[in-house]
């Protein structure tokens, strides 16, 4: 098992944001990490990552403890990620971005040139446009900067990619580019867990669905089960929420 989350609870003051979250992530599957907004899902990825530090509970990665790391730890471990806000150093190039990933996310030593190279490389994995390699990150549209976030995640070599909206923002043409992209990360051996609101990317990429609602969990299984299960209908996919293709995946 590449990951295991057991019985894992976080507050912040006197707001409970995940109780008792137990589910595994086995080897080049794909996680979806699904809810209403408040669910505790970005949350989770925090914690996963070591943004956060749960107050009980434990994160095992390939059979190893990682409760007490650092995040560069896990990211040398083999954990990376994107966050909902697409970030970058606003005044270093796109290559450089990716760069400094390749430099320091992962133990061992590179050459500047090296990581210049390989940051090239993945960069265009990520399908990103030459032309715009060199151009700062802080004249980059949306869609690139997704790109460039998730370059940057890859850079590191990860096993794990944990991916928190990485859609949000993009039109449906960009939307589609990314499930293909997503798809051909899974392809090379990396292991996704994403949180994602556009639920026909869920439903066409996961192999597992999770579900929580007010920081715990209430449903997991194949995309169709969650689809009809009763408890996730309603309180994330039902009419009264606005999802009308509910009916479509059932």
């Amino acid at each position: 098992m590449l990951l295991e989350v057991e019985k894992v609870t976080k507050s912040f003051g006197g707001l409970i944001a995940v109780r008792n979250i137990d589910f595994q992530v086995e080897q080049k599957e794909i996680v979806g990490l699904v809810g209403p907004n408040g669910a505790g899902k970005s949350t989770m990825l925090k914690i996963i990552n070591r943004f956060y530090h749960q107050d009980s509970g434990a994160i095992l990665f390939e059979g190893q403890e990682i409760s007490r790391l650092d995040p560069h730890q896990v990211c040398r471990r083999g954990i990376s990620g994107t966050s909902q806000i697409a970030q970058a150093f606003p005044d270093m190039t796109a290559i450089e971005n990716v760069t400094v990933g390749v430099l320091f996310g992962k133990p061992g030593r590179t050459s500047v040139g090296e990581a210049k190279e390989k940051a090239t490389e993945v960069l265009r994995f990520v399908e990103f446009s030459k032309n715009r390699m060199e151009a700062l990150a802080k004249n980059l549209n949306t869609a690139e900067l997704r790109r460039l976030q998730l370059a940057k995640a890859l850079a590191t070599g990860p096993k794990l990619l944990l991916l928190d909206e990485v859609t949000t923002g993009l039109g449906h043409v960009e939307g589609d580019r990314a499930i293909k992209l997503i798809e051909k990360i899974r392809q090379s051996g990396t292991t996704i867990l994403m949180v994602e609101h556009v639920m026909r990317i869920i439903m066409g990429l996961c192999d597992k669905v999770i579900v929580l609602d007010h920081g715990e969990k209430i449903a997991e299984g194949t995309p169709k089960e969650v689809a009809n299960n009763e408890a996730v209908i309603r309180s994330y996919l039902g009419e009264a929420n606005g999802y009308e293709e509910t009916k479509a995946w059932r």
